[in-house]
């Protein structure tokens, strides 16, 4: 195996006008707030809150859902479609809550597996809308003995706000259809971004055909007003999180940018400076969604972990160009505006649950580990693991061979191609021999990530002690 120790490397960087902090200086006391710990409870207290708004939701069905109702012509399809049309809404609310990034809930749970459960309930609501509307339609065509052609231009004609919820499921659907893989493969990120947008324009067409042609609600009030308060409550946590939050946060911390320094082949690291940045509650490995406030890249954000704690009043994040944004990135002035979201992940060293941590990271991947090897308490044991084609990708390399030596740890790079240099159960085991003993942080592409958690599994590490995060949507 070819795994060798190199010192006194330097990657060649071009720095730009705008000076930057001495990232290298370990020994530094910097001021900054610790990142908040997990709370244990709060992913049981949203199972039992949601399935207390779906006993809810039964009950508002129940309520005025009469037995003559059901036996009269088209009665089992009206209640069907009434059923699937109420159950369908409240799990695409809980969607939007899965994915609002609420900081008490993501810190907790984490980002990739919120996506997780968001990508695994969203069939669901889409498919019980759908049923909704072919049953309801069904319903009344057969209730008033027309074709379902006529039902349908009655509803548009006749019904209030019908026609603006005919626009809404077209929206749902296509959002829909953009999230199947085969077709979010061909899709820019931005592309689909914008799409899923507008699943809220759609959510707020539907929202008052609902109140004023729902059978549950015309003549319930108090039905109404409990499926509005119900809403009311998960715009509001959406908006204070998404809007409101980070722009009260944003116009204290004045994020701008310092500097942009080639790291490496298409690698920039980008220094921002801001106010207030010590009393930022971030923890080692954890990111933020950044949106640069220029021409053409103003109105997306993505995901970029810090590639080390913050140095008030600096910050720093590692790119590597492989979209349109990260590209764009080399080319910032200093001064832009900067504006981000955060923080967020559960990658951080409150996921540990024992004093030996090994990191194993690939390409641009280092960054995260980086940032969160600064961050371990000193008694953890550390070993260090990292992999990468040439030596030119191998990020910060100088900066985490010497906090692995302020440790005591161990460091190992493995230069190379896959073929060649090869990382596998045999060379863990050697690299790390308490890996199964402790806890290892994973980070680099999806297809190595994935590969090392099922060889830190093998090794015979609980998978619950293997972390990983995934940035994908």
């Amino acid at each position: 195996m070819n795994v060798r120790y190199r010192s006194g490397v330097t990657t060649t960087r071009q720095q730009r006008k705008t000076p930057r902090p001495t990232w290298s200086d370990h020994d530094a006391v910097i001021t900054r707030r610790a990142g908040h710990e997990p709370m244990p409870w709060i992913p049981n207290a949203l199972i039992a809150l949601s399935a207390a708004g779906f006993a809810l939701v039964i009950a508002l069905f129940v309520s005025v859902e009469m037995h003559g109702a059901l036996s009269s012509l088209g009665g089992w399809y009206l209640a069907l479609g009434r059923f699937s049309g109420l159950t369908g809404t409240y799990l695409m609310m809980i969607q939007l809550i899965l994915i609002a990034r609420l900081p008490w809930l993501e810190r907790t749970v984490g980002q990739d597996r919120l996506v997780r459960w968001h990508r695994t309930v969203a069939p669901y609501p889409l498919v019980l809308i759908a049923i909704h509307v072919v049953t309801i339609t069904i319903g009344y065509a057969k209730l008033m003995s027309v074709g379902i052609v006529h039902e349908v231009w009655t509803f548009i004609t006749h019904y209030p706000d019908i026609l603006a919820s005919m626009v809404a499921f077209v929206l749902l659907m296509t959002a829909g259809l953009t999230s199947a893989q085969i077709v979010r493969r061909r899709l820019k990120y931005e592309t689909w971004w914008v799409v899923h947008l507008y699943i809220y324009v759609a959510l707020g067409l539907a929202f008052a055909h609902q109140i004023v042609t729902g059978v549950m609600f015309v003549g319930h009030p108090i039905n109404r007003y409990a499926w509005i308060g119900m809403w009311v409550i998960t715009t509001s946590l959406i908006v204070g999180s998404r809007f409101i939050a980070p722009i009260v946060r944003n116009s204290r911390w004045k994020l701008r940018v310092a500097s942009v320094v080639q790291e490496g082949t298409n690698t920039y690291s980008l220094t921002v400076t801001g106010a207030n940045i010590d009393k930022l509650a971030v923890s080692g490995g954890q990111f933020f969604q950044w949106r640069f406030l220029t021409r053409g890249l103003w109105w997306h954000s993505h995901p970029y972990s810090l590639s080390a704690l913050p140095r008030p009043p600096f910050m720093r994040v590692t790119i590597k160009g492989l979209g349109d944004q990260s590209h764009a990135v080399a080319k910032l002035k200093p001064g832009t505006r900067v504006f981000v979201e955060g923080p967020y992940g559960t990658f951080t060293r409150h996921a540990r649950s024992t004093n030996h941590v090994t990191l194993i990271a690939a390409g641009v991947g280092i960054t995260p580990l980086r940032a969160l090897l600064e961050d371990l308490p000193k008694v953890v044991d550390v070993t260090v693991i990292v992999r990468a084609s040439t030596p030119d990708d191998m990020i910060h390399r100088d900066e985490m061979a010497a906090l692995v030596a302020l440790r005591g740890g161990s460091f190992h790079e493995l230069i190379g191609p896959r073929e060649r240099v090869r990382l596998d159960v045999g060379s863990l085991r050697k690299l790390s021999p308490k890996m199964s003993s402790g806890d290892v942080y994973i980070c680099g592409p999806q297809a190595f990530a994935e590969n090392m958690v099922e060889l830190a599994t093998r090794v015979g590490v609980p998978r619950n002690r293997v972390h990983f995060e995934a940035f994908t949507f």
